[in-house]
């Protein structure tokens, strides 16, 4: 999915939005420094085009058209190392990382531009030191979202 072609502005109102959907118009428009009916405007265009999703009663959904991956790590180590932890605070597409009880160590919440950027994150993941074992799987369509 090719992501709606934004500019500077663009991603300052996406940005304020998602701190706040409810900010008003005025305030907005005089935080990007326009008029309110050019930052209506604007809204209007990103909706139309798909990237605000909706509103939720804290912040705008962004769909910037990412892909999201599920990566279930399983490390050698168990729980005593923090090495693959240290490194995946590296990969900056790794938005999210649980702890997790039973086979598996590590739940990781990849969000990137493309397939193959996810395929070179697995990569890796997967080399190193300590990871013996991951599941990975791609988000098709997310049906609800409560954040």
């Amino acid at each position: 999915m090719v992501r709606p072609r934004t500019d500077a502005v663009d991603e300052r109102i996406l940005a304020e939005l998602h701190a706040d959907a409810r900010i008003p118009l005025v305030a907005l428009a005089a935080r990007v420094h326009l008029s309110r009916n050019a930052v209506k405007q604007r809204m209007e265009r990103m909706e139309r085009d798909g990237l605000i999703a909706g509103y939720t009663l804290a912040r705008a959904r962004i769909d910037d058209g990412r892909v999201t991956a599920i990566v279930l790590v399983y490390r050698a180590d168990r729980m005593r190392g923090a090495g693959v932890i240290t490194e995946l605070t590296r990969i900056p597409e790794v938005v999210q990382c649980d702890i997790l009880s039973g086979q598996f160590d590590l739940l990781v919440t990849l969000r990137a531009d493309s397939m193959e950027r996810i395929g070179q994150i697995w990569e890796r993941i997967a080399a190193l030191p300590g990871v013996t074992d991951t599941v990975t799987s791609v988000s098709l369509t997310r049906v609800i979202d409560r954040a």
